[in-house]
């Protein structure tokens, strides 16, 4: 890669260095990289003497989700093979550093040469297979030194990527280091065969071969179940950021017969008593971890609040309305995981990069906001209409239910 591309890692990963002083979550990174090297060799010597059969690369939870299904059917259909999994986010690595289906997880170091030269060597995937938006130069060029076989799967394209740009000949380089991408769209195809790539199949989204099987498996909550039941309408909000919280939490204030269930992305102490303050107090809101059966939940709470990872995907089938957050920051949080149980979702403007919101907006199954006039704009309908609510719901249904068997489409052509 060039100096430019290694300069910019070397530079991130010092900033990362350095706030791994303050932050948790960097100081979580920094030591899991540490120890990258060391659990591989050990898993290695254990379990993977001729090395890992097939390495998965997700950032974080998000891509984890588009990943799961192929785990899932690689180990349902071949047991022997040994599964390495990475992460470059912690979110992802907390969550998921015990994930059965796979023989390891351990974080991906920043794509220094050196770094990704030593992970290749030590790990010796037979097999990579990389998540949606991951072009790490440098791992993709020692893995083609390697001669491993790379995959990309659910992924998108956008004009606006550098790719597609008259300055970005090291990246579009570095994409060809893939042996075949998996895409989400016809446009996505097309923009990679105007650069002259072509070993492109269009298959969709794998991660909604997963909601399908979570729904299937999804947890209950007896107590949620007893709580929402004489309620009209519940709201389930997941992964709700402070920016989200300035549009919804007004218009449940004014709405005191609705009752919601409300997931925060992060849950420190502070977060929570923030949040909980917002909502009116610790008079109408609770937190999860504090309820113990239903008689812990006085009458006049209105809002459970989660703060625990690993089950919103199971408490969206206590509402019929879901808010997802994340459309003031980066980019909206998981929507097809609601969106499987049959709600209508809402969410904020920075959705163009996840193809099924923009279908599921096209489709009358989601509805976006900017401003608090807008936020009440989607959200009235659905909650005065029931005719709306019941056609806003079978559209999400029906989307999730028809854009299914991406997963299987990789397994067949990898394996």
């Amino acid at each position: 890669m060039s100096l430019l591309y290694n300069a910019a890692i070397h530079i991130y990963a010092a900033g990362v260095r350095l706030a791994a002083v303050k932050h948790r979550k960097a100081a979580l990174m920094i030591q899991g990289h540490r120890e990258t090297l060391a659990r591989i060799a050990e898993a290695r010597r254990n379990i993977a003497p001729e090395g890992f059969d097939v390495w998965i690369h997700a950032a974080s939870l998000g891509e984890f989700e588009q990943a799961r299904p192929l785990i899932s059917m690689i180990r349902r259909k071949l047991p022997n093979k040994r599964i390495l999994l990475s992460f470059f986010s912690p979110s992802g690595y907390t969550v998921r550093h015990n994930y059965p289906e796979v023989d390891l997880v351990v974080y991906l170091p920043f794509d220094t040469p050196r770094n990704a030269r030593r992970f290749v060597e030590a790990a010796n995937p037979k097999i990579a297979i990389f998540v949606k938006y991951e072009f790490w130069g440098n791992m993709l060029n020692c893995l083609a030194r390697h001669g491993t076989p790379t995959y990309l799967i659910s992924a998108i394209f956008r004009p606006s990527q550098i790719f597609f740009k008259p300055w970005g000949g090291m990246m579009r380089r570095a994409l060809r280091s893939f042996t075949h991408i998996y895409v989400q769209d016809e446009a996505s195809k097309q923009l990679l065969a105007s650069i002259g790539y072509n070993a492109v199949d269009v298959v969709g989204d794998t991660r909604l071969d997963q909601v399908i099987d979570t729904r299937a498996h999804a947890k209950s909550f007896p107590i949620l179940e007893s709580w929402t039941s004489g309620t009209a309408v519940t709201i389930v909000v997941g992964s709700s950021w402070p920016q989200d919280e300035a549009f919804y939490i007004p218009w449940l204030k004014r709405h005191p017969e609705v009752k919601a269930v409300i997931a925060p992305h992060e849950f420190d102490d502070k977060r929570l008593a923030t949040l909980i303050s917002s909502l009116g107090g610790p008079e109408v809101a609770v937190l999860w971890s504090q309820v113990k059966d239903l008689a812990s939940v006085p009458p006049q709470v209105r809002y459970i609040i989660i703060d625990c990872f690993g089950i919103l995907s199971s408490l969206y089938k206590y509402g019929q309305i879901a808010i997802v957050g994340g459309g003031f920051g980066a980019g909206i949080h998981n929507v097809p995981e609601a969106a499987v149980y049959g709600m209508p979702v809402i969410f904020g403007p920075r959705h163009g990069k996840f193809r099924e919101a923009t279908d599921l907006l096209h489709l009358g199954g989601a509805f976006t906001y900017n401003d608090a006039a807008g936020f009440d704009a989607a959200i009235d309908p659905l909650y005065t209409d029931p005719v709306a609510l019941r056609a806003a719901s079978a559209a999400a249904a029906d989307y999730i239910e028809s854009h299914t068997g991406a997963s299987r489409h990789i397994f067949d052509d990898i394996f």
